[in-house]
């Protein structure tokens, strides 16, 4: 199915049948913490305790 089809449809059952109130706060708040979160990755940099130095060895393969 066509996914600009599948977004329709959801927003047609969305229109009849609106979220609740506490699921529009909680749908809400995710949202500003992803934003909250790029805003800050984006303002002071990723740190550099998370990057990896090279590859990562591989776990080794059962057969």
């Amino acid at each position: 199915m066509d996914p600009m089809i599948r977004w329709g449809i959801r927003l047609a059952q969305w229109y009849r049948h609106p979220p609740s109130r506490q699921r529009l706060i909680v749908m809400a708040v995710v949202i500003v913490a992803c934003l909250a979160a790029l805003a800050i990755e984006r303002i002071f940099g990723w740190p550099s305790w998370l990057t990896t130095n090279g590859r990562l060895p591989h776990s080794p393969r059962i057969h």
